[in-house]
């Protein structure tokens, strides 16, 4: 049974082997087959893919080729634009360095101009300080002209009606003509023949009313003041019907009190200097605030015939300042002298040339000059508004061109505009560099100083308003000062 089944399980083993390799043969027969397909298929499909890289890389070619050419065509823009732009750029830098040389050249005109312009103004400054000095000399040479023109006709008992060179020419021609109408009346022996006339015409001359009449008012401050003056002439002159053998009392010419000597006859014998030159009496004469005149006076005696004056200013640490140009009797009180004393000196000089002794005068009883109540309220208002407005005249360009301006003064510092154009002149902050100068003399300048240098003339309606304006400003610039003292403390 064993060897049986042994063999059937053989014989089962060899068909199984046998369908086996059957279907191996078949397998690998299918096998080739589909491997030689696939290796068509794989040739096929490599052609196919060669044939897209090879389309691929042609593109990739191409699009780097004009990659390639766009960037030469931008790196060739950007050098012609970058070219171009330098171009532009030294065109403009060119124009930029012709402006800058016609700026140059502008502000070299501009500082030639202003530089001749400037030494115009200064050889006009110059000219118009040598004609002030001529003119001043000249007044001087004439005052001492009419002064001894006037001592050699009193002599005569001559007074002129006018002080003027005509008027004197006059009087000298008439007393040449009385003269010589006297010599014609000695006879052959050296004897006087008088006639009535001429003694008529020496009581005329020698009448105290006549005299009074034909006293020249130069120098008249106000009514009340020339009556007053007037009558203090009145009554230092007195009469004698003997004039020719008395010496003539005192009288007065432009505020100088003169003394005629006696007929030359008796010169000798009852007319003795017992001194020097000299002034008797002397006062000053007028209210002492702001705007007012002020007339030193007196009675000359002992031959005394010109008077030469001078006005000082006291300042507070006890200095003594002349008053620039003040050399005349007369003198106006201005913004300067405000808190100050104020005298007068005046020095009595005969004929001969001899000086007498100094006479010297305070003003308003050796007290401080002060503002009047009115003015002193203007200020005070001014200065409590913390601004004030000055309508006033500015000098343009030249003396004859004076235009209406505005001066506005506010705490910190002051402006100046023009009326007609609406035109800021100087607008500036008050500091130490500002200076306000006050000439001497009834007059309504005044010249404002600014810190770099330039002056404008200014010029308002009347003398009292300027001394308001001026002592306003100060007081502003004052403040404003200690107000920056205090600031940097």
């Amino acid at each position: 049974m064993s060897s049986v089944e042994s063999s059937l399980h053989e014989l089962k083993n060899n068909g199984t082997q046998s369908q086996v390799s059957g279907v191996l043969l078949k397998r690998h027969n299918l096998d080739a087959q589909l491997a030689k397909q696939n290796f068509k298929s794989s040739i096929d499909l490599n052609h196919m893919k060669d044939l897209e890289a090879m389309e691929l890389y042609s593109r990739a070619k191409a699009q780097e080729a004009e990659i390639l050419s766009l960037r030469e065509q931008t790196a060739v823009a950007c050098v012609k634009q970058e070219l171009q732009l330098l171009n532009e750029k030294c065109k403009l830098e060119r124009k930029l360095s012709e402006l800058r040389m016609a700026i140059d050249e502008r502000q070299i005109e501009v500082i030639t101009s202003a530089s001749n312009e400037l030494a115009r103004r200064k050889g006009d400054l110059e000219q118009n300080l040598k004609l002030t000095h001529d003119l001043k000399a000249a007044e001087d040479e004439r005052y001492i002209f009419m002064s001894s023109m006037l001592g050699l006709l009193a002599e005569y008992s001559l007074w002129p009606r006018v002080m003027n060179a005509s008027s004197i020419s006059n009087s000298i021609k008439d007393r040449i003509r009385d003269l010589s109408s006297v010599l014609q009346s000695y006879g052959e022996n050296g004897i006087r023949v008088e006639s009535p006339s001429s003694l008529n015409w020496i009581s005329h001359m020698y009448n105290p009313s006549k005299i009074q009449d034909n006293f020249p008012q130069h120098n008249v401050i106000r009514n009340e003041l020339h009556a007053q003056f007037t009558s203090n002439m009145a009554g230092g002159l007195t009469y004698d019907n003997n004039v020719m053998q008395d010496r003539a009392r005192e009288t007065i010419f432009n505020g100088n009190w003169s003394q005629p000597p006696p007929d030359h006859d008796q010169a000798e014998t009852s007319y003795i200097y017992e001194d020097g030159p000299g002034i008797e009496n002397f006062q000053i004469i007028g209210d002492a605030v702001p705007g007012e005149r002020l007339l030193g006076c007196g009675y000359q005696v002992r031959g005394t015939s010109l008077c030469m004056f001078q006005w000082v200013r006291h300042l507070q640490d006890g200095t003594r300042q002349y008053i620039e140009g003040a050399t005349n009797p007369e003198y106006v009180v201005t913004a300067d002298d405000v808190d100050k004393v104020i005298s007068v000196e005046c020095i009595p000089i005969d004929e001969k040339g001899r000086q007498g002794e100094l006479v010297n005068l305070f003003a308003n009883d050796q007290n401080k000059i002060k503002c009047d109540p009115e003015m002193q309220r203007e200020i005070d208002t001014n200065l409590s508004k913390g601004q004030a407005t000055f309508h006033v005249l500015l000098l343009i360009d030249s003396s004859e061109n004076w235009e209406p301006a505005t001066l506005f003064l506010k705490r910190s510092g002051c402006q100046i505009r023009i009326d007609s154009s609406e035109e800021v002149v100087v607008a500036e902050k008050f500091s130490s560099d500002l200076s306000i100068k006050v000439p001497c003399g009834y007059t309504t300048q005044f010249v404002l100083t600014w810190s770099n240098g330039s002056s404008h003339p200014l010029s308002t309606h009347d003398v009292r308003m300027r001394d308001t304006l001026v002592l306003t400003m100060r007081m502003y610039q004052s403040k404003a000062l200690d107000d920056k003292r205090k600031g940097k403390a």
